[in-house]
Order: structure tokens, then C-alpha cells, then sequence
């Protein structure tokens, strides 16, 4: 007997030992991460919160309230003071019973909080329950507001859910059940490699917290990501040409390019063979050309919209009718590529030109009358942060366009991926829709602020048009068949802004389609998963509410509906053309050299 409690007690101090080691490890880790947050480059305050001005107009509300109806701010607190006087009431009985278990726990299920703890342990379950209560009184309290601009009242709304996802419980270890647990089974272990994933990432990105959501050396581009076959036959400042492959004999005649957005990389339409768009469209038999736009620096800093459309659409558009030997060529513009291709539509019209045969837009908004969640960034105090800090740095960086993206789902894409990683000390999935989703690209300076304060914020290409290159842009100009994308929960880009936007444009031949999900699974959706539905309907006079009553709904991805749409604008069929045929110069392989550039200054 006295030999096994020898035994247990040098195997307990050896663990305390260890443990011991390892906490000396994270107190290094902590001075290696204060030096970085000493020398982090830093960006202009503006772009963390809005200016004291709305806390101000907020609080003056609330006293007004209180002032004009004191008995509604007495209810909300006596609710408050009575919905956390019996929780305490509630975990002391339960505590008196002798026994260490918690009260009835009744809360609504929340990822959060999927350790059974949250439940049965007294501590962890009052921790819970309190920021629960918390959480409902500062929302309710926000949501009583009466006498706000309805704006300002929403952007209260969105700053106020920030603080409150950024409270939980779940955010800080000591209040996190499977933190501890992971640190105490480790023996402390997980917490440095938490520290070493915390530290990776603030050097990623010269100090400034973006939390890595995939294990970036599980993906190489050209390797098990953006495999199609292809060459790069065109190279300018703004962009390199991909021309794909083909894989059938014979392909349409009317040549098909797809003008990705600028802000990510274009492989996200080609991420793995089984979701690859681009290797869909190149069995479908077409000839398809990419673009693979330019990550810019500095240097960038004077180009705009205007060189986005001259140097990247127009240009392109020459290149791939000099290599085909065709007139007209099939459009497709993602995202803010889909916003730019309607005004170079416009600018085309208004020169005579008809190179463009016919249009289809991804989840592009072209009317921003209603700027939905992006709200809180449209206003004057954030856009001038950005227009600060493009100036002091010459674009605007990437990471600050990942923070705010993120931060719309911050549960999902901030705090959750910081807990496994910072935590946990787990390392990120190797997830290629994450990995393409870390690699952003910057913005130059001039284009960042002509595309806020010209479309977003003043929305003048669906009111009264947005002058470029010598020409007043509208959306009445578009006269070519066109057909758009809308996803039912895109966040980013909503289908009810896209499809308004559709409605201004003076086709005759427009097709609306609003696929199920949402800003990227909605349109990555291919036929042999059997996802995602959508819904047509040919009535596009319609307010949006009475077009999807009316829709039909369509089981299956939404290519194969585009892909008989494409039928009727692809021409006749040809032989298949090779990339590099009539000695055209073939400057690399796909995916490129422009690809690969990471976001810098």
C-alpha cells in the first residue's frame, strides 16, 4: 500500500512539474507577444468603432426615455434586478441540498455552450445564465430605443451585439469549461501551443489580430487547389489571362471570361475538382478565360475604377477576341467584378462597342439604396478611417476588409476559431473554402474610396449615374441579355439589393435566379452534390416578396439552369481550342504567378 501511494505521489509531482515547466513556457510566449504588440504597425482608430458621437446620441436617448417615461426604464430594470436576484436564489438552493449540481437549466441551446459544464456545474452554469440575463437587457434596452435615426439605431444595434458576443463566458479561460479541461489534461501544453497559434497570426499580419481559420500548409495552388489545366496567354499591370483547356472536341463558338472580384482570388470558382465551376463550364464545352487580377501595393495607390475598367474589363475583352478570332464574347462578373461589369456595359453601349454578347452577374449589387449589415460601415466615420488610413498606406489592406467581413459573423468567424486555436491550442482545419477565404488581397486607394463613397455610400450608378472615364454610367444602359444570381443568405451581397439592381437595367432579356444559401456556397453549388435549390420566375416587375411567392422552386444546383441559358448565347459549335495555338505566346501555367502574391504594402 505504502509503495502505490509512493508511486501515485512521484507520479503527481512529476505532472506538477511539468505543468510547472510549461507555465514558465507561456510567461516567455507572453513577453514574445508583447514585444509584437509594442511594434505592431497599428491603423487609424476609425475603423474599431464608430466615433463617440453615436454613444452620445444613444445615451441622450436613453435619458430622454428616462426622463419622459421613467416607468418603462423601471420595469426593464426591475426586470432585470429580478431575473438576476432568483438566478441567485436559484443556485444557492441548489448548492444547500448538499450536493455540487446546478439549478434546472431551461436556456435556449447555443454552440457556445456545448459542454455539458455549462449545465451541471454550479460555477460554470451561473457564469452562463448571468450573461444570458446580461445579454437580453442590453439587447432589449437597445431595441426600446424610440427616438433615434433609424440608421444610427441600427448601427447602435450591431456595436452593442459585438460587445455582447465579445462578453461571453466562452471568450476567456477562466470561464471556459473545455479551455481548462484541455489545459489541465495537457498539462498545461495546450496553452503555449495556443500562445504559439496567437503569436503565428499576429506576425502574419504585422500585428494586427486576424484569426487564421485553416492550416495554410495544407494547400498548394496548382497542386490539390485551382488544378484546372490552362495558360496564362496574357499578362498586363492589372491582370493575367488564364485560358482553360478544353475537354471536348468541340466547344461553342462564342468564347465565355469570368471577371472574379479583386478583394479575394479567383480560385474560389476553382478550389477541388468535384466544386470546380471552371471545370464545369470546360465540360459544358465552352471556352473559358479568366481573370486573375493583380494583388496591389503602394504603387497602386492612383488607380481606379476607371483602370479596373480600361486596363482589366476593356483589355481583356480585346485579348480574348484577338485569340479567338471571335467578335463577341460571354460575360461573367462575381461580386464586385458583377458591379463593375454593368458599368463597363454602360461605357461599351455609349461607345458603340458590342463586344459583349451577353451578361451574368453573381451576387452583384448595383443599386445600394439599402446597404443591409453593411450599414454600420457605410457611414461617414468609418469611410473616413478607410479614406486615412488608404492615404497614409497608399490601399487599403486586406485584413481590414477580413475584420469587418468577419466580424458580421464574429461567433462563427472571429471568437469560435479563436477558441480552438488561442485556447485550445488546436491547430486550424485543413479546409480549402477557409484557406481561400485567409487569402485576401489589398485594395488601392483611389478605387477603395471611388467604390465607397460613389456607389455605397451615394449609390449613384442606380440614381443619376456615376461619372468615369468621360462618361455618365447608368444601369438603363445595359441592353444586353443578362442573366443574375441572387443567394437566399448572402449577407454580403442580399438577392432582394441584387435583383432591384436587375430590374433598373433596360435589357429586354433578363433572367432572374435565387439560389439557396448563401455568398459563396450559394453560387460554389454543384449538380452532382444534390444541395441547393433555387427558384425562377420570368415576372422581374415584381417587388421582390411578391417575385419569390411566385417563383418556382427547382430542385438541384442552379448550373443547370444557367447552363441552358448559356446554350441560346453560345453560337454554333467549333473546333476545340487549344491555349497557345496560331504561335500565341504562352506565358506560364495555370493558375499563375499573380495568384500567388500574398497581401502587402
Amino acid at each position: 500500500m505504502t509503495t502505490k501511494t509512493n508511486k501515485n505521489h512521484a507520479s503527481d509531482e512529476a505532472a506538477l512539474a511539468r505543468m510547472t515547466e510549461n507555465m514558465t513556457k507561456v510567461e516567455a510566449l507572453g513577453a514574445r507577444l508583447t514585444e509584437i504588440m509594442l511594434s505592431r504597425e497599428g491603423h487609424q482608430a476609425a475603423l474599431d468603432a464608430p466615433n463617440q458621437e453615436l454613444f452620445t446620441k444613444a445615451a441622450q436617448s436613453y435619458w430622454n426615455e428616462a426622463i419622459q417615461n421613467p416607468a418603462k426604464l423601471i420595469e426593464h430594470q426591475v426586470s432585470f434586478w429580478s431575473k438576476s436576484v432568483s438566478h441567485f436564489v436559484e443556485a444557492q438552493k441548489a448548492l444547500a441540498k448538499g450536493k455540487l449540481e446546478a439549478p434546472v437549466d431551461n436556456s435556449a441551446k447555443d454552440r457556445r455552450f456545448a459542454n455539458p459544464l455549462w449545465e451541471t456545474h454550479p460555477y460554470f452554469n451561473f457564469v452562463k445564465q448571468q450573461y444570458l440575463i446580461n445579454a437580453e437587457t442590453l439587447s432589449q434596452a437597445v431595441e426600446d430605443v424610440s427616438d433615434l435615426d433609424p440608421r444610427e439605431k441600427q448601427r447602435l444595434g450591431y456595436f452593442s451585439r459585438q460587445i455582447i458576443d465579445m462578453m461571453s463566458p466562452s471568450n476567456f479561460l477562466a470561464t471556459n469549461p473545455d479551455a481548462l479541461e484541455r489545459a489541465v489534461e495537457t498539462e498545461g501544453e495546450s496553452l503555449i501551443k495556443g500562445l504559439e497559434n496567437l503569436i503565428a497570426d499576429l506576425e502574419a499580419n504585422n500585428g494586427e489580430l486576424i484569426v487564421r481559420l485553416a492550416d495554410e500548409k495544407a494547400f498548394e495552388l496548382g497542386q490539390n487547389i485551382a488544378t484546372s489545366p490552362g495558360k496564362v496567354v496574357f499578362r498586363n499591370h492589372m491582370f493575367e489571362l488564364i485560358q482553360y483547356s478544353p475537354s471536348t472536341e468541340k466547344v461553342h463558338a462564342t468564347p465565355m471570361i469570368i471577371f472574379p472580384p479583386w478583394i479575394n482570388k479567383f480560385y474560389i470558382l476553382d478550389l477541388k475538382e468535384q466544386n470546380s465551376l471552371v471545370k464545369w463550364i470546360v465540360d459544358q464545352g465552352h471556352t473559358l478565360f479568366m481573370v486573375s487580377w493583380i494583388n496591389p501595393d503602394k504603387s497602386y495607390r492612383d488607380v481606379g475604377m476607371g483602370g479596373y475598367i480600361e486596363d482589366g474589363f476593356v483589355a481583356a475583352f480585346d485579348e480574348v477576341k484577338k485569340i479567338t478570332g471571335e467578335k463577341k464574347i460571354n460575360a461573367v462578373g462575381y461580386c464586385i467584378a458583377g458591379t463593375t461589369l454593368a458599368l463597363t456595359l454602360s461605357l461599351l453601349k455609349q461607345r458603340g462597342d458590342k463586344s459583349v454578347k451577353s451578361a451574368t452577374f453573381f451576387t452583384a449589387l448595383t443599386d445600394f439604396s439599402d446597404q443591409g449589415e453593411f450599414q454600420p460601415f457605410l457611414t461617414d466615420d468609418f469611410i473616413d478611417g478607410i479614406e486615412a488610413e488608404t492615404k497614409d498606406k497608399g490601399i487599403l489592406p486586406s485584413i481590414v476588409m477580413a475584420r469587418t467581413f468577419s466580424f458580421l459573423r464574429s461567433n462563427d468567424l472571429v471568437y469560435g476559431p479563436a477558441i480552438k486555436s488561442y485556447m485550445l491550442g488546436d491547430t486550424p482545419p485543413a479546409f480549402d473554402l477557409l484557406y481561400w477565404n485567409g487569402d485576401g488581397a489589398n485594395l488601392p486607394e483611389r478605387m477603395a474610396m471611388e467604390y465607397l463613397r460613389g456607389l455605397c455610400q451615394q449609390n449613384k450608378l442606380a440614381d443619376g449615374g456615376f461619372d468615369l472615364l468621360g462618361h455618365n454610367l447608368e444601369l438603363g444602359d445595359i441592353d444586353v441579355p443578362l442573366l443574375a444570381v441572387g443567394c437566399e443568405t448572402d449577407h454580403i451581397a442580399p438577392w432582394k439589393d441584387s435583383f432591384r439592381g436587375v430590374q433598373q437595367m433596360g435589357s429586354k432579356d433578363k433572367t432572374f435566379i435565387m439560389t439557396q444559401s448563401g455568398h459563396i456556397a450559394g453560387i460554389v453549388n454543384p449538380p452532382s452534390k444534390g444541395k441547393y435549390g433555387h427558384y425562377t420566375n420570368d415576372d422581374l416587375s415584381l417587388h421582390h416578396k411578391d417575385w419569390l411567392e411566385g417563383a418556382e422552386f427547382h430542385t438541384g444546383s442552379w448550373w443547370i439552369t444557367w447552363g441552358e441559358w448559356l446554350k441560346n448565347q453560345a453560337g454554333a459549335q467549333v473546333d476545340a481550342r487549344i491555349p497557345g495555338a496560331n504561335d500565341r505566346e504562352i506565358l506560364c501555367d495555370a493558375p499563375g504567378t499573380y495568384v500567388t502574391r500574398k497581401a502587402r504594402g
